[in-house]
């Protein structure tokens, strides 16, 4: 990891939570986020790392800054 280029190429498995468990908890967001206008019990959508964490845990992909607020936005929607 350098100074240009943050994001971790290493150490990230994929599968450690499964599809069926991902979309779940990504419907779970969805459904949550539509009843409280953007707000859930962990706080504001916005705010939170849920999403890029699931991504993570199933994928075995980090998303940060932007991207993370794109895919976010794009869930959310």
């Amino acid at each position: 990891m350098t100074k240009n280029d943050p994001k971790c190429k290493t150490g990230l498995k994929k599968n450690i939570i499964n599809k069926e468990v991902f979309d779940r908890e990504i419907a779970l967001c969805q459904k949550l986020s539509k009843e409280n206008s953007g707000k859930c019990g962990w706080g504001k959508c916005a705010d939170c790392g849920v999403i890029p964490l699931l991504y993570k845990l199933h994928k075995g992909e980090l998303l940060e800054d932007n991207e993370a607020k794109k895919v976010k936005e794009k869930i959310l929607k």
